[in-house]
């Protein structure tokens, strides 16, 4: 039971963490300035538009900015290294929880099969003068499994909640990086 609580507690700091950052994304998003570098992209001045989004902490914005600033080097390869270290913030704790989630119920399992061996071991000794001694020891057991699943259960939910969020950040910053990339090519186009 002990390794199956603190799995318990680990996914229980990682679920509120996560759920802090989060918060503090969605308040640091700013739809305006992203529009505001894509207005300035689109009228030719690529400077106004970095100035528009320096010191942003909007992720996409932040994924934008470093593309603009990178982008007579490699504009591609910074846009994608930049969307890379933004939605690895996103991803953080995301393998905890999923180790956690496939790790409880084995180790509830563990404590069930440890349990019945206890269990089968005083029917050994005592024999049968005690039938409650080990339908006691038995169901002691189960509980194990049963704290096991319920920590993944648990834990199951969040983890889908936070890799639906990892995915909208993805499918955001990829949505803005190629029509930075689109409005980049028709001012070539136009010079």
């Amino acid at each position: 039971m002990w390794p199956i609580l603190v799995a318990s507690l680990a996914a229980l700091t990682v679920i509120i963490e996560r759920i802090a950052f989060l918060i503090r994304e969605k308040k640091s998003r700013y739809p305006e300035t992203v529009g505001k570098i894509f207005s300035e992209v689109e009228r030719g001045k690529i400077e106004e538009a970095i100035q528009a989004g320096e010191g942003c902490n909007d992720f996409v914005a932040v994924t934008l900015v470093y593309g603009l600033r990178h982008r007579h080097k490699a504009f591609s390869n910074a846009l994608l290294q930049a969307a890379n270290k933004e939605l690895k913030r996103f991803n953080r704790g995301l393998p905890v929880l999923d180790t956690i989630i496939t790790l409880a119920p084995l180790l509830g399992l563990f404590g069930t099969v440890t349990g019945m061996i206890q269990a089968f071991g005083l029917l050994g000794g005592r024999e049968l003068e005690s039938p409650t001694v080990i339908t006691g020891g038995i169901a002691e057991a189960l509980i194990a499994t049963a704290y096991g699943l319920i920590t993944a259960i648990v834990a199951l939910i969040p983890f889908n909640y936070l890799n639906a969020r990892l995915e909208e950040a993805r499918h955001k910053i990829e949505d803005a990086t190629t029509h930075l990339e689109l409005l980049l090519l028709k001012q070539d186009k136009n010079l």
